[in-house]
């Protein structure tokens, strides 16, 4: 564990100030809570799994210090607890009926939960990890689903987040292959910024990428080691889902850790895939499948010259709005996500004089982003690779989606985020058609077997 680089990371959070790693640190969860709280009472969040697995420890480790507490609040652990709006209203409820310091023990849900719903009760709350699943303990805001779409709430992180190794280490496997995943999708994540940065939509802030990118490479360089239960590869997958999260932190938005990846996986949770699953189909491995499938999608463009673009015929073809919003209601039928994906649409939307300038923009800076994506990327293969090495899924079947489902993935995810992305690039330089079909045809990465 590099202390000095979660240290140096802390001084750039807006939200969190401590942050405790290592083995063996349960028992000191009310030292951690005092220097950030005080002498404020406090109250455990948990669902009946996570409870069990460190809830009532932690529970029992601060009333033996002589913390004053209230009851805990325990979800029901079946079915699983997901990150809908209707439970951060009950929660929310709860917290108005007293004072206590809320602590979140659990991962991905749970988290996102108490996160919001400490905001909306006006008061701060700190976080026990029980999974390296996800990279949101120490992130800004929460991926909340209400009215049938997954919005990005705002709501600060934990004043503190404590990961107890020993806990983490008996995690189900299934829950560390999918934190890994979430890890691995920050490569094509990095490249989307890239993008953004080059074409003046949206620049990389250099020390929010460090945050990010500086550890990642060394975060998921053993896939292998992690499956087989590693602690050194274990620790650095814990590092570098905090270190990310910070970075969210830090920038007050997901654009560090979150591209055309997450666009894929987003879509795919609002249309309900895996959601009924026992246990439900993670986060995170959605996010792996969706990260082979854009880093394939940037080999096809990066075997392209976009400095030799035919600017005044792209400009002349330009759909004007009227046209995008029909398209957008014709690929989108799921209530919530239909209305929403309208607006982010429209929001992203540029004229052809706009589009004249940025592809003219384009082809000026393309050799320079040529150069700095191919040092970004990794191949589709290798992510591949290295997710299979990591236990996760790495094809759309092994989630349970078609191909011809992935294929229409291509066009319908960037319809769902203003966030531009190499969806949003392809799509403006004419280019998505040829290099999606080249993906699934015979030949082609997608081809059927």
């Amino acid at each position: 564990m590099n202390t000095g680089r979660i240290e140096a990371a802390l001084l750039k959070a807006n939200d969190t100030a401590d942050v405790g790693i290592g083995s063996g640190l349960l028992p000191s969860v009310n030292e951690m809570f005092e220097r950030s709280f005080g002498g404020q009472r406090a109250v455990v969040v948990a669902d009946e799994n996570t409870f069990g697995v460190a809830g009532d420890e932690v529970r029992r480790h601060l009333e033996a210090a002589g913390r004053p507490m209230v009851d805990p609040y325990v979800f029901p652990g079946r079915p699983t607890l997901h990150a809908e709006y209707a439970h951060i209203e009950r929660l929310t409820q709860a917290l108005h009926a007293h004072d206590a310091i809320p602590i979140a023990v659990g991962s991905g849900s749970l988290n996102d939960i108490v996160k919001r719903a400490s905001y909306e009760a006006r008061r701060r709350f700190m976080s026990v990890a029980t999974a390296a699943s996800m990279d949101g303990y120490t992130a800004f805001g929460a991926a909340i689903t209400k009215d049938g779409y997954k919005h990005t709430m705002t709501c600060p992180a934990p004043r503190a987040a404590l990961a107890d190794l020993d806990i983490l280490r008996n995690a189900p496997a299934r829950m560390t292959s999918s934190g890994y995943a979430d890890l691995l999708g920050k490569v094509p994540a990095g490249a989307d910024w890239l993008v953004a940065d080059a074409l003046d939509v949206e620049k990389v802030n250099a020390p929010v990428w460090s945050l990010v990118q500086g550890p990642l490479r060394e975060a998921i360089g053993s896939p292998a080691e992690l499956h087989a239960g590693d602690d050194h590869a274990l620790d650095s997958l814990i590092e570098g889902l905090i270190m990310s999260g910070l970075a969210m932190q830090a920038a007050e938005s997901s654009r560090p850790a979150s591209g055309a990846e997450h666009q894929f996986s987003h879509l795919w949770e609002m249309e309900g895939l895996g959601y009924n699953d026992e246990p439900p189909l993670s986060h995170g491995f959605k996010v792996g499948v969706g990260s082979i499938a854009i880093a394939a999608l940037y080999e096809r463009m990066l075997s392209r010259d976009l400095s030799n673009l035919d600017v005044q015929t792209l400009v002349s073809r330009w759909p004007s709005w009227e046209q995008v919003e029909l398209a957008v209601k014709e690929a989108h039928k799921t209530p919530g996500l239909d209305t929403a994906a309208i607006v982010e649409s429209r929001t992203k939307y540029i004229t052809g004089d706009e589009l004249r300038q940025r592809l003219t923009r384009l082809a000026e800076r393309w050799p320079g982003l040529h150069k700095r994506l191919r040092e970004q990327l990794m191949t589709a293969d290798q992510l591949r690779r290295m997710l299979h090495d990591a236990g996760c899924p790495t094809h759309p079947s092994d989630i349970g989606l078609h191909l011809e489902d992935l294929k229409a993935t291509y066009y319908r995810a960037r319809m769902i985020r203003r966030r531009y992305t190499v969806l949003d690039l392809a799509t403006e330089a004419g280019i998505l058609d040829q290099c999606v079909n080249e993906l699934f045809a015979p030949g082609g990465f997608w081809a059927p077997d």
